[in-house]
């Protein structure tokens, strides 16, 4: 039998995070002390608070069944509070609100659900790579929007060449920034609601790092008059609450959008876990608990030990705003996966290289502060010795 692979496949980017798993896990088969900055998931255990409502509501036979799609209405309306509370904006629950089984799943889905084979799907680069495998699944073209730091990491719209806008059904947006940790301002998102509304684009904003930030809150892009013509929103509880393997997430927005998002699904996959969403309303009614002041607490002492710890060891590093990423030019003129494998061979410390995330992350690393303050100290100790 010959290749069974579909052609589709060959479309997808190299997936550089398969190779530096190989390399990490060689390094700890050989008895080397690895400190590991590269995966994005939480090391702190999700809160008391919604672990023992997930121990009741599992006893519950009424959640050992297949669970609704779109979500209960008990978790609709708690996500409706949440929204109304925090970002001023009132949605509709049975209309403008779907459940999903983690922010990557609709992400990956809604291009299938709104673009046809052949439309585009303007991209930011570098960006979450799953923006691009949906677009590929869909059987759409990508265009890359290039975020560069001397433009705030934001994407330049004026730029994107008059064909391209004509043919495009999608644009994604992500902020707080993956991996770059940029802010997007109010005035940005009421550039690209005018954009969108001009070429009758849908924009998706991944706001699945809405609610880790250290200084101001970062705003909606439904907040902005006309946003709810244009665009949908992703929010997850995965970062938000350290529940990255209970996959809850949600959508909000355009209703038609919502809706054919949840006609895929519906043919899919099944609802969320009912215990888990039991947990869920537990959780996005607890966003102002201490345990998660202490969350917001514990990134920023890591950020600045972080931080600190590398302009001591000579590279220039700007402090992230929002997120549990520094997004970082390294020293020295080698590629960025050179770079990070030149960090594990000569300090054991992994990072991601920011060509993994497209041709624009080149000449940066990302770390993820999913590590103890102790061993980030220790981390930027071994950093310091490495000859460049």
């Amino acid at each position: 039998m010959g290749n069974v692979a579909a052609d589709r496949l060959s479309q997808l980017p190299p997936y550089l995070f398969v190779e530096i798993d190989r390399l990490k896990r060689e390094a700890s088969d050989a008895g080397r002390d690895v400190i590991d900055f590269g995966v994005g998931d939480p090391d702190l255990p999700t809160p008391a608070f919604i672990v023992n409502r997930l121990k009741e509501a599992a006893g519950d036979p009424g959640n050992h069944r297949y669970a609704h799609g779109v979500g209960s209405a008990a978790f609709r309306g708690a996500i409706a509070r949440f929204f109304s509370e925090r970002f001023g904006v009132m949605l509709d629950p049975d209309r403008e609100i779907v459940s999903l089984l983690g922010s990557k799943e609709g992400v990956g889905h809604l291009p299938t659900a709104i673009v046809n084979p052949g439309e585009i799907v303007l991209v930011p680069e570098p960006g979450y790579p799953v923006y691009v495998s949906g677009a590929v699944f869909a059987g759409a073209e990508c265009y890359t929007m290039p975020l560069r730091e001397r433009n705030k990491f934001l994407p330049q719209l004026e730029d994107i060449p008059s064909d391209v806008r004509s043919r495009a059904k999608l644009m994604w947006l992500n902020y707080p920034n993956n991996p770059t940790a940029a802010i997007a301002p109010r005035s940005f998102f009421e550039e690209a609601v005018a954009f969108a509304r001009e070429y009758d684009i849908l924009i998706a904003h991944d706001a699945a790092y809405s609610e880790l930030y250290f200084e101001k809150p970062p705003p909606s892009i439904l907040e902005i008059d006309g946003g709810r013509d244009v665009a949908v929103e992703f929010h997850s509880l995965s970062k938000t609450f350290n529940m990255t393997g209970w996959r809850v997430a949600f959508a909000v927005g355009r209703a038609d959008v919502l809706a054919a998002l949840a006609k895929v699904k519906n043919n899919l996959d099944s609802g969320i876990f009912g215990a888990v969403q039991e947990s869920a309303i537990i959780a996005l009614g607890g966003i102002d608990r201490p345990e998660r002041r202490e969350l917001i607490d514990t990134y920023r002492r890591r950020r600045d030990a972080l931080v600190g710890t590398l302009r001591e060891a000579g590279w220039s590093v700007n402090p992230p705003e929002a997120t549990f990423y520094v997004w970082t030019k390294y020293p020295g003129r080698m590629d960025s996966m050179s770079a990070t494998k030149r960090i594990l061979r000569d300090a054991d410390v992994v990072v991601i290289p920011g060509g993994g995330f497209g041709e624009a992350g080149e000449g940066y690393v990302r770390f993820a502060l999913t590590v103890p303050e102790a061993r980030i100290l220790e981390a930027g100790k071994r950093i310091s010795s490495i000859s460049w």
